[in-house]
């Protein structure tokens, strides 16, 4: 079966150092296996990421040398790319979900989930307490007067575990460790779990590299698998490129964003300093994505996140 891995930025503004290292690696990854690359524009809060942005991150791609076979201003057969126009494949994912009767309504405010007497992972994320599992009837049509809902689903008291193809085995008791998690919030919009499930599975995602952040998202995903009757990707997740203080880039504070570096390098200079941080280029040379292909080996890649050396970029 031919490898198909992606691409799935979130277009909340210009690409920086730590987008396009994951790129870098899917890409890689990908067609060093002779396999496709799909690029998917991961826009379900259109507030935040307005269309514009998306379009700016393909051209960004393109110009990197960061090619796809399926996606935007590339056509495919499972489009569209972009999953602000996917919605119905949502719907037709949580309606299935809701007649295994897994879903029900949550009314907790941001505020209530968040108190300090909630339990929370080591990352500060909401560990969810069951609050609005067990609502009656009455209970729910009542507290629909004042707010509507989210959808929540259900998950069992099991564990879930997986080998990853490159920070090895993990596993995760999902009721313990994250709790029952949402599918869609109360304004409508659905979750990220969820999307990118359906998509993956839709569009025939054989790989998916991301970052080390969503790590623990994997068995969450691994179960709506499960229940979807979908088969799952394999999944590698990379490292993090964090400041040389430690702190993790964003495009909130403009961190090593593209804009900035090509005013002052081309893609083949960027492209080798990141590889050469991430173990697979002997130097910081430049060099193109199709010239790293033959160094590439994620035995290579670091497990620890990446402090960027100050004054390499």
């Amino acid at each position: 079966m031919q490898t198909v891995g992606r691409f799935a930025p979130s277009p909340s503004g210009r690409i920086h150092l730590g987008n396009i290292l994951c790129s870098l690696l899917a890409w890689l990854s990908a067609r060093q296996k002779g396999g496709r690359v799909v690029l998917r524009i991961e826009d379900l809060d259109t507030a935040r990421c307005p269309r514009k942005y998306g379009e700016q991150m393909a051209v960004d791609l393109a110009w990197l040398g960061l090619t796809w076979d399926e996606g935007p201003g590339v056509g495919g057969p499972d489009g569209p790319y972009e999953q602000s126009l996917r919605t119905a494949m949502y719907e037709q994912a949580l309606e299935k979900l809701e007649n295994m009767d897994l879903v029900y309504p949550c009314f907790c405010t941001r505020a209530e989930l968040h108190a300090a007497s909630a339990p929370h992972r080591e990352d500060g994320q909401v560990i969810y307490a069951g609050t609005c599992r067990n609502l009656t009837p009455e209970q729910i049509a009542e507290r629909r007067k004042d707010r509507a809902p989210a959808l929540r689903l259900r998950v069992p008291d099991t564990e879930w575990s997986f080998t990853d193809g490159h920070m090895g085995p993990y596993r995760e008791k999902l009721a313990r460790d994250c709790g029952d998690f949402l599918l869609r919030r109360s304004d409508g919009m659905f979750a990220y779990q969820l999307a990118v499930v359906v998509d993956d599975a839709a569009m025939g995602v054989t790989e998916v590299v991301r970052g080390s952040d969503l790590l623990d998202s994997t068995p969450r995903q691994l179960y709506l698998y499960h229940l979807l009757g979908l088969e799952p990707p394999t999944f590698f997740h990379g490292p993090l490129l964090l400041t040389s203080d430690g702190r993790r880039l964003s495009k909130r504070n403009a961190d090593a964003g593209l804009d900035d570096l090509q005013d002052r390098m081309t893609a083949a200079e960027i492209l080798g300093k990141l590889a050469y941080v991430a173990g697979f280029n002997p130097s910081a040379e430049p060099r193109s994505a199709e010239q790293l292909l033959a160094d590439f080996d994620w035995a290579k890649v670091p497990r620890e996140d990446i402090h960027l050396p100050v004054g390499l970029f």
